[in-house]
This record gives C-alpha cells, structure tokens and sequence, in this order.
C-alpha cells in the first residue's frame, strides 16, 4: 500500500467534519435496505430498486477549477439518454444528483454527506480532483459506499489496498508522465526540462512520475515552480521557469492556470522550448483562449475521442453524443473535450453496472474490480476498462497528440504503459 503523507494531511484537514457522520454509521448497511435472498442476501441495497439507481457525483461548478463542472453535463446527458432512449439501465432510471464543492476538500466532505444521508445514493461516482477525492474517501469506505471512477489520476486509487470502495477511472499522473518521458527520450534524448505544476499531490504525483521515468536518460529537470489554486496568477512563475535555459515546458496544471501559462509562453518571443501540457487542461476550452496560433505544435496525451478532431465525425457514437447534449445540455458545448470525458465516464459506469452480478453497493465494488477489457465507444480505439486483484486502474493506455491548426491530431501509435513500463505500485 503506497504512503502518502500529504493525502493523510488532506483528509486530517477534514476530520472534524468527517467524525460525527462516521460515528454515526458503524453498521455495513448504511441506512437503507439489504439483499434477501440467494448470494446477494445481506448486502447493501440503498439507492437501488428494481426501477432505479441514483447516483451522486461532486464537482467544482464554482471556483478556481470550474472549468471542470461542465463534465457533470456531459455525465447527465448520458444517463438521459440512456433513461429516454433505452429504457435505463437493465430496466432501472438512473437519477444523477450534481453537489458543488467549489474545489474544496471541507466543502466536497459537506457535499457527499449530504448525497450518502439525505440523498441515500447507490453510489457517490466521479468524485472530481484529488484533493476533494481523499477528504471524502476515508468516510465513504467506512460507511462501504462506493467511490467509483473518481476523476483524478492520482495512483493512490488503484494502489491503497485499505480502500476497496474508491476506485479510479483516466489513467494514473504516473503512467501519463511515462508517456512524455518515452516521448522525450526519442524525440529530444538531451531536453532540458522546465517543470509548472500545481503545489499538491495531483502536481506533484505527475512530476515525480515525470522525474522517475527519465532518470538514466540524458533528459534533466534544470527548473520546477509551484503554484497554489489560490493564487491569481502563474506569470511570476512562468519569467522564472523561462531564465531557466530550458528546451522543454512541462505544464502541469488545471485548466485556469494551464491557459496562463500558454499565454505567458506565447508572449515572450525570446522563450521557444517544446510545451507539454499534461491531459487535465488539454481541452479546447483551455487552449482557445491563448489563440490556435499561439499553441501550435504543444504536445499532450489523450485516451478518448476528441469531439472536435474531424476524424470521428460520422462515428456513431460521436453522433449519438452530439445528439444527446444538444437535446438534453443544450447550454454544454459539445466540441468540449470535458463533455465528452463526462460522456465516456457514465458509459464506463453503465457498463460496471451491467456488470454487477448482484444488483448491491457489493456487486458495484466488485464489478468495478473485475473489469475484463470492457469496450467503452468513447474512448479511442485500443482502449479498453481492465482491472483485476493485482490491478486497480481501468484504464492505462494512451496516444500522445498535438495541436495542428485548430484542433489536437493523434499521432503515433496507442501507449500501453502497463506493458511498456510494468504496473504502478506506489
């Protein structure tokens, strides 16, 4: 089980919140019914019904990360969809419940007690950012609700053995910062690196991934500035990190700051190196703003379809996604790659929940450990959702991109980092 102190310092930070409602449920069937009959009997069935399924998720619609909200639109759209077009999921309504945590951990701790107490949800799925995902974890797999497809690539979801009822969902900050590493020793065997990265465990899970992987090579990290989400700006930052001599840009940031540091970078002509930014902010949303011709050429990673990439325009998925936000998020831009990751997460989870082999929170935990390459329509083709008892990350396959005009363009060939680079353990 991997160790991580400033996770424990995260969800310490919350333990006055967190006290009264953990002391108040100490029995395995939270506060709803229970499983009868056969292999299921006993087992949790709060949220559930032979005609529904309400879910819960927590996002950042207000403050300094709200560019992610939007995926909640992408997320409800499906499961509309799904409710009006295919009658639900194995017959049941799914109902998705949006809390805002404005990105704060105290505040997503408030939030999910309200959806597993008040809402009595199945399950608290995509709970967003790191930070909010470990404040709430603890609570969540104390009271054995499940916590899963968190959007957060922090390796601690797939690795912590003390938490059976959290799972991940994108690919790990580890595994993406293997696939620029790779990139780098073909491309640029000697880069100089300059690092920007958010002062928490979601940045710096990312460059220590970034520095692991290149160790033996000639590629060195000669400058690295931290940032706070607090803060109003990263231009300080970036002036640093461009005195530094570096050839390469490692932008790891969310989407408000990762468009600064684009800005910034594009602004200063005596300043020209390669710019990685990492998959989080790689949405058009973030990129737009700078201008399609102050970002050609930055290189980053992807795993879905890129609803604005021409190629999947006659997918039928893609259409059907098009079809389905127009109808149902009809204020939710669909060339958006956060809708479309919202998309291709409610898709993973209609799947897992297919999969359940008792419909309980139970067969929920289960199924979503015992993935065995699940094709999901979003997501590019040769990847697939695979877990298993050695293997808690769905997915760990990536194809690196870059900006070509006024979208991002695939190239090469899909990354399997598992097999390249063997499996992640801390």
């Amino acid at each position: 089980m991997r160790k991580n102190t400033a996770l424990r310092a995260a969800a310490a930070g919350c333990a006055v919140l967190l006290a009264t409602s953990a002391c108040s449920s100490q029995r395995g069937d939270d506060e709803g019914g229970s499983a009868a009959d056969g292999a299921c009997e006993g087992q949790q069935t709060t949220g559930i019904t032979e005609d529904s399924i309400k879910l819960g998720g927590v996002y950042p619609l207000s403050g300094p990360a709200s560019a992610y909200g939007t995926i909640s639109k992408g997320i409800g759209a499906y499961f509309d969809h799904v409710n009006a077009e295919e009658g639900g999921i194995d017959g049941r309504t799914v109902e998705f419940v949006v809390r805002d945590d404005g990105y704060q951990p105290p505040k997503a701790v408030e939030e999910t007690r309200r959806l597993v107490e008040k809402e009595k949800v199945f399950a608290v799925f995509q709970t967003l950012g790191t930070p909010s995902t470990a404040a709430v974890r603890d609570y969540l797999n104390k009271r054995k609700v499940p916590q899963p497809f968190v959007a957060t690539g922090a390796s601690l979801w797939g690795t912590s053995d003390e938490h059976p009822w959290t799972i991940g969902w994108q690919p790990n900050y580890i595994s993406e910062a293997r696939v620029y590493a790779a990139y780098l020793k073909k491309e640029k065997p000697d880069a100089k690196v300059a690092v920007l990265y958010q002062n928490d465990d979601f940045g710096k899970e990312l460059l220590g991934g970034f520095r692991k992987a290149v160790e033996g090579s000639g590629i060195t990290v000669v400058a690295k500035e931290s940032y706070e989400v607090t803060d109003p700006s990263v231009a300080a930052q970036m002036g640093n990190l461009a005195r530094s001599g570096a050839d390469v840009l490692l932008n790891v940031t969310t989407p408000k700051f990762g468009s600064q540091a684009l800005a910034a970078d594009a602004k200063n002509p005596e300043w020209d190196p390669l710019h990685i930014v990492n998959n989080v902010s790689a949405s058009t949303s973030v990129i737009k703003p700078v201008g399609f011709e102050n970002v050609q050429g930055i290189v980053s990673a992807t795993y879905f379809k890129d609803p604005a990439d021409p190629q999947w325009k006659d997918d039928p998925e893609m259409q059907r996604y098009r079809a389905a936000l127009k109808k149902y998020a009809p204020d939710a831009d669909p060339s958006v790659q956060f809708n479309a990751y919202g998309w291709a997460a409610a898709a993973s989870m209609h799947r897992a929940l297919e999969a359940m082999e008792c419909p309980t929170r139970e067969g929920l935990r289960d199924a979503v450990r015992n993935l065995d390459d699940v094709e999901v329509k979003m997501l590019l083709p040769g990847v697939t959702l695979a877990t298993g008892p050695e293997d808690g990350f769905p997915i760990e396959t990536m194809q690196l991109m870059r900006v070509e005009g006024e979208r991002w363009q695939v190239f090469g060939e899909p990354v399997d980092t598992r097999a390249e680079f063997g499996p992640v353990t801390e």
